[in-house]
Formats: structure tokens, C-alpha cells, sequence
């Protein structure tokens, strides 16, 4: 691969976004590449946004994905997707779950959910757009969604030829390791 890629991860806290970069990068640097790996986590802990920025290539100086530069975007929640939608290039991919989590101003009635989100972001970009939560629900754990997302991710990006499930299995409590290698063949099939 002689030129960087650039993956953006954004959710809202608890959601798993950071576990999901983990896997990814830790993935990407046993295949070999030169990865680099941003997180900005907020107020992640009350619900707030957390994004991470992950770079990789034969050779990667910054972490940072600047506006418009970024190959794919995987967004945890539809609102964090149109909130991230500018760093996205033409051409680029977004794999968005179609799952809300209120943020506190709208949770205290002094905003409303945004309408059209999926619309507005098919009319923008290459989206492919699943219940994350329920694919999560079927395998047998909700808790597994940013899994589901994960396997997404690798189809999207056709990162084939890493042994996920073993990278999986390595960053996940080893009674959770099966519920997860699932939850990732069930994204990767989306």
C-alpha cells in the first residue's frame, strides 16, 4: 500500500468506539502497516462525543485527519454522523448505525432530535446505513454493537487476510471472546 488511509470512529461514551480503534489498529500494525491513532474522548464519561482518528500506510507522520480527508466514517450514532460528515472526502464511505442517544440538551427539552439525519447524509455520501443494535440483540448481547460496526468496518475497507477474530479475542475478556468473534462475522456480512 504506498498511500495512507484514513479511518474516523465517532460515537457517543460507552458506546465502545475506543475498543473497536483498539482492535483496528492493533490489527493493522500485525499486518505490517504504520498506523497512527487519535482519540479525543470529551466528556465521554456524561455522553458526550467520542471520536478517533486512525491513520495507516507503508509510512504515517500525524495521526490527525483534517476536514475532507478522511476515506471512511464509521459513526456509532446518526446524529455523531452528520455532526462528522465534513471530514469525510469525495468519495469516501460512511457506515453509520441507525441508533439515537440523546444528548443532554435534548434529554432536558431544550432541543429536539434532529429529523432527516439519514436523508440529509445519503444526499452527502456512499452511506450504508443498519440497525447495529439489533444485529447485536440477535447475536445475543446489545453490548456487542460497536463489533457488529466493527465487522462493518473491515468489509467497507477491504481489510480481508488479518486475523480479526484473533485481535478480537485478544482485546476482550475471554468470556465475552465468542459473543464478539460473532457479533464481527454478522457486521462483516452487512
Amino acid at each position: 500500500m504506498n498511500s495512507v488511509k484514513n479511518i474516523l470512529l465517532v460515537g457517543v461514551g460507552g458506546q465502545g468506539t475506543i475498543l473497536a480503534s483498539k482492535i483496528l489498529s492493533e490489527g493493522l500494525v500485525e499486518a505490517g502497516y504504520d498506523v497512527k491513532m487519535s482519540e479525543i474522548h470529551g466528556m465521554s464519561q456524561r455522553g458526550g462525543n467520542v471520536s478517533t482518528q486512525i491513520r495507516f500506510g507503508e509510512k504515517v507522520y500525524s495521526p490527525i485527519i483534517g476536514k475532507g480527508e478522511a476515506d471512511v466514517i464509521v459513526a456509532f450514532e446518526k446524529m455523531e454522523a452528520l455532526r462528522w460528515i465534513g471530514y469525510l472526502k469525495e468519495g469516501g464511505k460512511m457506515v453509520v448505525n441507525d441508533f439515537e442517544i440523546p444528548s443532554a440538551p435534548i434529554q432536558q427539552g431544550k432541543a429536539k432530535y434532529p429529523e432527516g439525519i439519514l436523508e440529509e447524509l445519503s444526499s452527502k455520501a456512499d452511506v450504508f446505513v443498519f440497525k447495529a443494535a439489533d444485529i447485536a440483540a440477535q447475536v445475543g448481547n446489545m453490548r456487542t454493537m460497536n463489533i457488529v460496526l466493527f465487522g462493518a468496518l473491515v468489509k467497507a475497507m477491504n481489510l480481508p487476510g488479518i486475523e480479526w477474530e484473533q485481535v478480537i479475542k485478544k482485546n476482550v475478556k475471554p468470556e465475552f471472546a465468542e459473543i464478539n468473534v460473532k457479533a464481527f462475522q454478522a457486521g462483516y456480512k452487512l
